[in-house]
Protein backbone atom coordinates (compact mmCIF):
# COMPACT_ATOMS: atom_id res chain seq x y z
CA UNK A 1 0.00 0.00 0.00
CA UNK A 2 2.77 2.72 0.66
CA UNK A 3 4.34 1.89 -2.86
CA UNK A 4 0.68 2.72 -4.45
CA UNK A 5 0.85 6.09 -2.28
CA UNK A 6 3.92 7.18 -3.06
CA UNK A 7 3.27 6.58 -6.86
CA UNK A 8 0.02 8.40 -6.50
CA UNK A 9 2.09 11.39 -4.51
CA UNK A 10 4.69 11.07 -7.80
CA UNK A 11 2.20 11.31 -10.48
CA UNK A 12 0.41 14.32 -8.75
CA UNK A 13 3.56 16.39 -7.92
CA UNK A 14 4.64 15.61 -11.58
CA UNK A 15 0.80 16.43 -13.35
CA UNK A 16 1.21 19.02 -16.21
CA UNK A 17 0.54 22.26 -13.87
CA UNK A 18 0.40 20.80 -10.66
CA UNK A 19 3.80 22.52 -9.60
CA UNK A 20 2.64 25.75 -11.19
CA UNK A 21 -0.58 26.15 -8.88
CA UNK A 22 1.32 25.67 -6.07
CA UNK A 23 3.76 28.20 -6.96
CA UNK A 24 3.96 31.40 -5.34
CA UNK A 25 2.49 34.23 -8.16
CA UNK A 26 3.85 38.18 -7.92
CA UNK A 27 1.44 40.92 -7.98
CA UNK A 28 1.29 41.27 -11.31
CA UNK A 29 -0.96 38.06 -11.68
CA UNK A 30 -3.69 39.57 -9.97
CA UNK A 31 -3.73 42.86 -12.25
CA UNK A 32 -6.80 43.26 -14.49
CA UNK A 33 -10.31 43.55 -13.77
CA UNK A 34 -12.30 40.79 -12.14
CA UNK A 35 -16.19 40.32 -11.59
CA UNK A 36 -18.49 38.02 -10.16
CA UNK A 37 -21.05 37.06 -6.90
CA UNK A 38 -20.82 36.25 -3.47
CA UNK A 39 -22.83 35.51 -0.58
CA UNK A 40 -22.83 37.43 2.61
CA UNK A 41 -23.72 35.72 5.94
CA UNK A 42 -24.47 38.22 8.72
CA UNK A 43 -24.17 36.89 12.73
CA UNK A 44 -26.05 40.66 13.39
CA UNK A 45 -28.59 40.96 11.20
CA UNK A 46 -31.92 39.40 12.49
CA UNK A 47 -33.54 39.80 8.17
CA UNK A 48 -31.00 39.63 6.25
CA UNK A 49 -28.58 36.62 7.54
CA UNK A 50 -27.73 35.53 4.20
CA UNK A 51 -27.31 37.89 1.18
CA UNK A 52 -26.14 38.29 -2.50
CA UNK A 53 -23.79 40.51 -3.05
CA UNK A 54 -22.16 41.54 -6.79
CA UNK A 55 -18.82 42.63 -6.84
CA UNK A 56 -15.52 43.58 -8.89
CA UNK A 57 -11.97 44.28 -8.46
CA UNK A 58 -9.60 46.01 -10.51
CA UNK A 59 -5.65 45.82 -9.43
CA UNK A 60 -2.98 48.43 -11.27
CA UNK A 61 0.44 47.72 -10.41
CA UNK A 62 2.90 50.65 -10.82
CA UNK A 63 6.47 50.89 -11.54
CA UNK A 64 8.00 51.38 -7.74
CA UNK A 65 6.02 48.03 -7.24
CA UNK A 66 3.33 48.75 -5.56
CA UNK A 67 -0.35 48.59 -6.02
CA UNK A 68 -3.98 50.19 -6.21
CA UNK A 69 -7.16 47.76 -5.88
CA UNK A 70 -10.50 49.33 -5.91
CA UNK A 71 -13.50 46.97 -5.22
CA UNK A 72 -17.42 47.52 -5.43
CA UNK A 73 -19.91 45.56 -4.04
CA UNK A 74 -23.41 45.74 -4.51
CA UNK A 75 -24.71 44.88 -1.40
CA UNK A 76 -28.58 43.91 -0.30
CA UNK A 77 -29.44 43.83 3.34
CA UNK A 78 -31.10 46.56 4.16
CA UNK A 79 -34.79 47.56 3.50
CA UNK A 80 -37.76 44.96 3.18
CA UNK A 81 -36.24 41.10 3.14
CA UNK A 82 -38.80 40.16 0.39
CA UNK A 83 -37.56 43.43 -2.13
CA UNK A 84 -33.86 44.60 -0.46
CA UNK A 85 -32.34 47.88 -1.48
CA UNK A 86 -29.36 47.51 -3.37
CA UNK A 87 -26.69 49.76 -1.83
CA UNK A 88 -22.98 50.25 -3.76
CA UNK A 89 -19.72 49.96 -1.47
CA UNK A 90 -16.40 51.32 -3.10
CA UNK A 91 -13.11 51.13 -1.60
CA UNK A 92 -10.09 52.14 -3.26
CA UNK A 93 -6.65 51.48 -1.66
CA UNK A 94 -2.91 52.20 -2.81
CA UNK A 95 -0.63 50.13 -1.52
CA UNK A 96 3.46 50.42 -1.48
CA UNK A 97 6.21 48.17 -0.69
CA UNK A 98 7.24 47.15 2.93
CA UNK A 99 9.32 44.47 1.97
CA UNK A 100 9.11 41.48 -0.67
CA UNK A 101 5.74 40.26 -1.15
CA UNK A 102 4.30 42.58 1.59
CA UNK A 103 2.91 46.17 1.22
CA UNK A 104 1.34 48.73 3.21
CA UNK A 105 -1.45 51.37 2.43
CA UNK A 106 -0.20 54.84 1.55
CA UNK A 107 -2.66 56.35 3.97
CA UNK A 108 -2.07 54.55 6.98
CA UNK A 109 -1.76 56.38 9.80
CA UNK A 110 -1.72 55.66 13.62
CA UNK A 111 -4.83 53.73 14.09
CA UNK A 112 -5.94 55.12 17.37
CA UNK A 113 -5.57 58.48 15.95
CA UNK A 114 -7.43 58.33 12.93
CA UNK A 115 -10.96 57.30 11.67
CA UNK A 116 -9.50 55.43 8.77
CA UNK A 117 -8.40 52.08 9.12
CA UNK A 118 -4.64 51.01 9.24
CA UNK A 119 -4.00 48.29 6.37
CA UNK A 120 -1.64 46.19 4.38
CA UNK A 121 -1.26 43.54 1.82
CA UNK A 122 0.61 40.71 1.67
CA UNK A 123 1.29 37.56 -0.87
CA UNK A 124 0.82 34.26 0.44
CA UNK A 125 1.19 30.93 -2.23
CA UNK A 126 -1.70 31.99 -4.73
CA UNK A 127 -3.68 34.76 -2.08
CA UNK A 128 -3.61 38.10 -1.89
CA UNK A 129 -4.78 39.03 1.26
CA UNK A 130 -5.87 42.65 2.73
CA UNK A 131 -6.30 42.89 5.74
CA UNK A 132 -7.53 46.31 8.18
CA UNK A 133 -7.60 47.19 11.70
CA UNK A 134 -9.82 50.12 12.85
CA UNK A 135 -9.87 51.00 16.38
CA UNK A 136 -13.24 52.84 17.50
CA UNK A 137 -13.05 55.91 20.08
CA UNK A 138 -14.32 53.50 22.86
CA UNK A 139 -11.62 51.27 22.12
CA UNK A 140 -13.30 48.55 20.27
CA UNK A 141 -11.99 47.07 17.47
CA UNK A 142 -12.70 45.63 13.62
CA UNK A 143 -10.73 43.65 11.23
CA UNK A 144 -11.48 43.10 7.83
CA UNK A 145 -9.84 40.40 6.15
CA UNK A 146 -9.84 39.92 1.73
CA UNK A 147 -8.36 36.94 0.56
CA UNK A 148 -8.20 37.26 -3.52
CA UNK A 149 -6.98 33.52 -4.35
CA UNK A 150 -6.35 33.06 -8.00
CA UNK A 151 -7.23 29.57 -9.72
CA UNK A 152 -7.64 27.88 -12.89
CA UNK A 153 -11.10 29.44 -13.56
CA UNK A 154 -10.67 32.68 -11.62
CA UNK A 155 -10.57 34.23 -8.31
CA UNK A 156 -11.88 32.89 -5.32
CA UNK A 157 -12.91 35.87 -2.65
CA UNK A 158 -13.22 35.02 1.04
CA UNK A 159 -14.24 38.49 2.80
CA UNK A 160 -14.35 38.27 7.18
CA UNK A 161 -15.44 40.94 9.33
CA UNK A 162 -14.66 40.63 13.25
CA UNK A 163 -15.92 43.09 15.64
CA UNK A 164 -13.84 42.29 19.42
CA UNK A 165 -12.73 38.79 17.62
CA UNK A 166 -15.76 37.87 17.27
CA UNK A 167 -17.02 37.07 13.43
CA UNK A 168 -20.04 39.32 12.28
CA UNK A 169 -19.83 38.77 8.66
CA UNK A 170 -18.31 36.20 5.85
CA UNK A 171 -18.78 36.11 2.40
CA UNK A 172 -17.50 33.89 0.13
CA UNK A 173 -17.42 33.96 -3.70
CA UNK A 174 -15.61 33.81 -7.30
CA UNK A 175 -14.69 35.98 -10.10
CA UNK A 176 -13.79 35.66 -13.53
CA UNK A 177 -11.70 37.98 -15.10
CA UNK A 178 -13.37 40.45 -17.83
CA UNK A 179 -10.45 42.79 -18.90
CA UNK A 180 -6.47 43.42 -18.20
Amino acid sequence: MPRVLLRLSLMLLLWPGTAALAADVGIAAFQGVWRGNAVSESQISANFKMTSRDIDVTVRTDADGGFAITWNTVQRQKGDPNNPREELKSTKMQFTPARPGVWRAAANADPLDSPAPFAWAFLKDRTLHIVSLRIYADGRHETQTYRRTLSGTGMALEFIRDVDGEQVRRASGRLIKVAK
